[in-house]
């Protein structure tokens, strides 16, 4: 066996067992010194190219994914997707296409309240993290999104994130555009913004359960 099938087997074995994707330091530190990491990615990612099994970039980390074709043979086996109110999934979409962003900001964009509960389940999800606090009086916390976001929905960095042009024209974005976030929540967004115009000002959330998974 050639030195580079070797370590090639090294990489695949901790990408296989690893519970997390890995980022490209991770892998060198647990290979034999002077080995290759990007190289070597480079082999296994065209190893795996035409098989069940790719080798993805999350979140500029690696690990090895269901090729998307194939991810209809899953489906029996998902359990209950995480379910979020029409208000977290509205938004989680701003945080993401807005972010950092405050809470008042956050607020301003949708139109109504923000109750804690709904931040706080997105932070509950892993999915929402506190970024920072503006240089501003009261210096008030920014959010935006997690590593685990982007692994959740497969993508690898916000960059990726479509529908950034439909929000635009629904209104969902502020004057400089950030970056997109999920289909799902555009449609979500879309809607919610029709609905909130026939409620109360004092209604702060709507607490209909729907369904958010990347499909």
């Amino acid at each position: 066996m050639t030195e580079e099938k070797a370590l090639l087997r090294m990489v695949e074995a901790l990408l296989f067992a690893a519970a997390e994707p890995l980022d490209e330091a991770s892998l060198a530190a647990r290979l034999p010194e002077g080995a290759e990491v990007q190289a070597l990615l480079a082999a296994l990612g065209e190893r795996y190219a035409e098989s069940g099994v790719n080798l993805v970039r999350v979140a500029g980390k690696w690990a090895l994914r269901t090729a998307p074709d194939l991810k209809f043979l899953l489906e029996r086996q998902v359990t209950m997707p995480r379910r979020l109110s029409r208000a977290a999934v509205e938004t989680l979409a701003i945080i993401a296409y807005n972010q950092p962003v405050t809470r008042a900001e956050i607020e301003e964009i949708r139109g109504v309240g923000l109750s804690r509960g709904t931040l706080d389940l997105l932070v509950e999800t892993g999915w929402v993290r506190l970024r920072g606090r503006r240089r501003s009086p009261g210096r008030p916390a920014t959010w935006g999104t997690s590593d685990e976001f982007l692994e959740h929905f497969g993508l690898e960095s916000v960059d990726d994130l479509p529908g950034l042009d439909e929000l635009k024209a629904a209104g969902m974005l502020q004057a400089q555009p950030p970056r997109a976030v999920l289909a799902e929540a555009r449609a979500q967004a879309a809607s919610q913004e029709e609905e909130e115009d026939d409620e109360d000002v004092g209604d702060e959330e709507d607490d209909t359960l729907v369904a958010l998974d990347p499909g």
